[in-house]
């Protein structure tokens, strides 16, 4: 059984990226995408696709020409990033999101529209929380 680890390393994010903006790859056009960012063996590609498809999160079929696979991503690229930012909070703040936010305002790593859209996002969610008869 494939067990979906549920935070993706530097190199298995990079390769998701590509596979979830094309919805569906062969290896050739993961290592295209890549070198056009920087140097990579396709081998190492290949290699990555295939811990990729092993851990759960990329499923590979057979290409209509026979000669090649063809990947698709198992989770929206949405539900992965969410995992993700819960198993860092989970490891960093002992799941707690207030620290990261506050750090995150501390440091300026938020713009004035970024505090806004957050505001937003807390005014519907308490809007769309039901009330207790």
């Amino acid at each position: 059984m494939k067990t979906r680890a549920k935070t993706l390393t530097e190199q298995e994010l990079e390769i998701m990226k590509v596979v979830w903006e094309r919805r569906a790859s062969t290896v050739r056009d993961v290592y295209e995408a890549l070198r056009e960012k920087r140097s990579t063996a396709y081998t190492t590609v290949m290699t990555m696709m295939n811990i990729l498809e092993t851990k759960g999160h990329l499923v590979k079929r057979p290409a209509p020409d026979g000669r090649a696979y063809v990947y698709e991503p198992v989770q929206a690229k949405a539900q992965v990033i969410s995992g993700m930012v819960q198993d860092f909070l989970d490891r960093v703040f002992n799941g707690a999101a207030q620290p990261l936010l506050l750090n995150l305002v501390r440091d300026h790593k938020l713009s004035k529209e970024d505090l806004e859209e957050v505001s937003r996002q807390i005014e519907q969610s308490s809007d769309a929380t039901p009330e207790e008869p």
